[in-house]
């Protein structure tokens, strides 16, 4: 799909549905919050997240992504994977704003903002996973630009992030950080249209 160099190798990515399983749980990990959650946190209600295990959870997003191992298949998905030289790398979220329930619930994204919630020609970006052992490469760049031309091609008409505003020298955990940096979304593109508390803002790019 797409190919840039980053800090120490080659990234291209590619729809989640042209990558296998395999890789995408490589990225996961075996343990930790993003093997947890199995990008189900915007997917599903409180109760019904707190309800599954993660095995759980994974089988919702295998079905999801339609992983497999034909890189020739043209098949929806719901994200993206990144590759550093061949090796399983990242992940990114992007679909329809209407396919995250828990987004169009929260009050955050919308607060002053006449935005329809029910318009699925807005897509959003809502998480990103890099491998343990990959961060601070490039990932997270690469894989928001290609989020902007997966977006386009699909047929959106706008996408968003709601990404943490970093201030230089300040640390974040994957927990907080999930969901993106401004200067990544920036850097891909996105301009704040909101800011609906100090640490979170709204990033779009209308097509």
């Amino acid at each position: 799909m797409s190919g840039k160099t980053g800090k120490t190798g080659t990234i291209t990515v590619v729809p989640a549905s042209e990558a296998s399983w395999d890789d995408l749980q490589t990225v996961f990990g075996q343990r930790g919050e993003a093997h947890g959650c199995q990008c189900q946190w915007f997917k599903l209600s409180a109760a019904e997240w707190r309800a599954l295990t993660p095995e759980e959870r994974g089988e919702r997003l295998r079905a999801q992504t339609d992983c497999g191992d034909d890189p020739n298949a043209a098949r929806p998905t719901n994200g993206l994977v990144a590759y550093m030289d061949g090796e399983p790398v990242g992940w990114c979220a992007v679909e329809p704003r209407t396919e995250y329930p828990r987004l169009t619930g929260s009050r955050v994204p919308w607060d002053g903002r006449a935005e329809s919630k029910t318009d699925a020609s807005v897509w959003a970006v809502t998480c990103f996973v890099t491998r343990a052992g990959y961060r601070r490469r490039g990932v997270s760049r690469a894989l928001a630009a290609a989020a902007v031309d997966h977006a386009r091609s699909s047929g959106a008409r706008a996408v968003e992030g709601y990404p943490i505003v970093v201030q230089p020298g300040q640390n974040f955990s994957w927990g907080e950080l999930y969901v993106g940096s401004d200067v990544i979304f920036a850097d891909a593109g996105f301009r704040v249209v909101s800011s609906p508390t100090k640490r979170r803002v709204v990033m779009r790019i209308d097509f």
